[in-house]
């Protein structure tokens, strides 16, 4: 393998991109990255402010915010200005608002400038929406996975396991996230054209790893 590897993967939402992207660090010994935490933990320094649209926030402030990650035994622990936030950006309040501030533009070239910065002297997996595409398209490998709908909704239920969420309403979710991520403006769900596509419906965990590591290490 080579040093200083970058490999991307994307796909729709459920499809299992996080943890395929943990599999493949922990085989191979590398830092393992989460995008959406990084999103997640500026909407929790905005929102800190009082701030919960992103059309409030005062742009000065991101030169504020420092952003880091450590991924250590599967484990993956978040840091907003050095403190560990892991826990608090994955709160409802702010899972809620989150998708609102990943969709402005200032936010997200903060957010990209973090990713290669912390790539850029160490072999990392990094998961999440247009990491092919935009932030590292020259990555040595970049996988989309993707689903049937039916089949990622009841994967996300069963994760979810909550009584008072049924089957109906997470494929009702699933669609619309489709739509949305589909059709956004900014950052919209997109393959980049040097992609691998992997069909995840009919595959187990295991299964999906096996043809990741297949491509890797061909």
């Amino acid at each position: 393998m080579l040093k200083n590897m970058i490999i991307a993967i994307d796909g729709e939402a459920s499809s299992g991109k996080s943890t395929q992207a943990k599999k493949v660090a922990d085989y191979f010994g590398y830092s393992y990255l989460d995008s959406g935490a990084f999103y997640r933990a500026i909407t929790l320094f905005f929102k800190k402010k009082g701030i919960t649209t992103a059309n409030r926030i005062d742009k000065n402030d991101l030169n504020k915010i420092s952003l880091n990650s450590k991924y250590n035994d599967g484990k993956n622990s978040i840091y907003l200005n050095n403190e560990d936030v892991s826990n608090d950006i994955r709160s409802i309040g702010i899972s809620k608002i989150v998708s609102d501030f990943a969709k402005e533009k200032t936010i997200r070239e903060h957010v990209y400038k973090h990713l290669r910065e912390f790539s850029k002297n160490q072999s990392t997996v990094i998961d999440g929406r247009d990491i092919g595409t935009v932030v590292f398209p020259n990555a040595d490998f970049k996988f989309f996975l993707y689903a049937k709908p039916e089949i990622r909704a009841k994967r996300r239920f069963s994760e979810i396991n909550k009584d008072d969420i049924n089957y109906d309403s997470v494929l009702d979710n699933l669609n619309y996230r489709d739509i949305t991520d589909s059709t956004r403006k900014i950052a919209p769900l997109k393959k980049a054209y040097d992609a691998h596509s992997i069909d995840v419906s009919d595959l187990s965990i295991d299964q999906v790893f096996e043809k990741v590591l297949s491509i890797i290490e061909k």
